[in-house]
């Protein structure tokens, strides 16, 4: 089976997956939505208190043993170019023109509460944990990036520069300091308490409260409450004084304030994990296929290998008999010229040469 061949086969057998779980739309949803944790933990990100001062990128870096960056982190110029997360910046803060005035937002993993990247990993990597966080093991992790596609906040990174064992790299909500009862490094690091730490059900009553005590001040939208199935990262922005007032959780409204922010309003409520898992029904043929083909590939090679092989002992064999007969030839016109005794010295001589040639060769193919 060629490669076009097999595509094809993978796009018909998608379909037909597709088709299978639009007729069965229970079961599909059972198989793929990840269970709610009502205590699971999250962060608030408070934007009209955020200064822009990187220290939450600073400390990112020192709790996670990342490389230093390109600048060091009290340059602050690096906020007015719009980076992305990488497998070496796992937070990031940008710089943004909201109604006219300077706004920062820290970008991370949003740790969704239904992960599209979970939903995407066929050989189960990444998992959403009861604390909030999605972790991600990378033992058996094959390279495929399904997650990098999936994530709609473009937060995981692959290290293209390892070569031998290149994985994902992201946010891991300090998992390892949550099971110690300590903060996230960039929540503790924050001097201006822009980012809460908390229950996700108490910081959406921290910021309603926020919102209610400062109409003026806030947007009257939580980014994350719902968006993409919610989040446990979630965000506040500054209100616009001189703009409409906006309904709550009406992200169409919230649209053009929050794009200001460089936050996607067309997520929709929907969970991500329901979007993507449908998308992967081919993907158990290729689990199977993947052995089949690349055992196919493997043997045709070592079979290549082997027949390689072969063909270079028949040339050496020849050529050896060649040698043979030339030396015979000789030594037989020495001895009918100058006797026994000159065609045995001359028959040692070859010898001898013939065995240093080889035992050269021999170095040279070591070499």
């Amino acid at each position: 089976m060629n490669r076009r061949k097999f595509l094809t086969l993978l796009g018909s057998a998608g379909v037909v997956s597709a088709l299978g779980n639009a007729a069965t739309p229970s079961t599909a949803q059972a198989s793929h939505v990840f269970p709610y944790y009502p205590e699971s933990y999250g962060v608030l990100h408070d934007t009209t208190r955020c200064v822009g001062c990187r220290r939450c990128e600073e400390a990112c870096n020192k709790v996670n043993a990342l490389p230093a960056p390109d600048k060091p982190f009290d340059d602050l110029s690096v906020c007015n170019t719009k980076r992305r997360t990488s497998a070496t910046q796992w937070t990031v803060v940008n710089k943004y023109e909201m109604n006219g005035k300077a706004v920062y937002r820290k970008l991370q993993c949003f740790h969704c509460q239904d992960p599209a990247c979970a939903s995407a990993c066929f050989a189960k990597c990444f998992q959403k944990q009861p604390d909030g966080s999605v972790t991600y093991n990378g033992s058996q992790c094959v390279g495929c990036r399904y997650c990098m596609i999936a994530c709609p906040f473009y937060a995981p990174g692959f290290e293209y520069n390892e070569a031998w064992d290149p994985l994902v790299k992201k946010c891991t909500f300090c998992k390892p300091r949550l099971d110690k009862g300590e903060l996230p490094g960039c929540v503790e690091a924050c001097p201006m308490e822009a980012l809460t730490f908390g229950r996700r059900t108490d910081l959406i009553k921290v910021a309603r409260a926020r919102i209610a005590d400062n109409p003026d001040k806030y947007l009257d939208y939580i980014y994350g409450e719902h968006d993409a199935g919610g989040t446990a990262w979630m965000v506040l922005a500054p209100a616009n004084p001189k703009g409409p007032k906006i309904p709550p959780e009406n992200p169409v409204l919230a649209g053009p304030e929050l794009k200001q922010l460089g936050l996607d309003t067309h997520l929709g409520n929907q969970p991500m994990g329901e979007l993507t898992y449908g998308a992967l029904g081919a993907v158990p043929m290729i689990v199977a296929f993947w052995p089949v083909l690349f055992g196919g590939a493997y043997g045709m090679t070592k079979r290549r290998e082997a027949m390689h092989k072969q063909a270079q002992e028949q040339t050496k064999r020849e050529a050896r008999e060649d040698v043979q007969a030339a030396v015979d030839a000789a030594v037989r016109k020495i001895q009918e010229t100058e006797g026994e005794g000159a065609a045995d010295r001359a028959r040692k001589a070859m010898a001898e040469a013939l065995k240093a040639r080889e035992s050269a060769g021999k170095h040279g193919e070591g070499a």
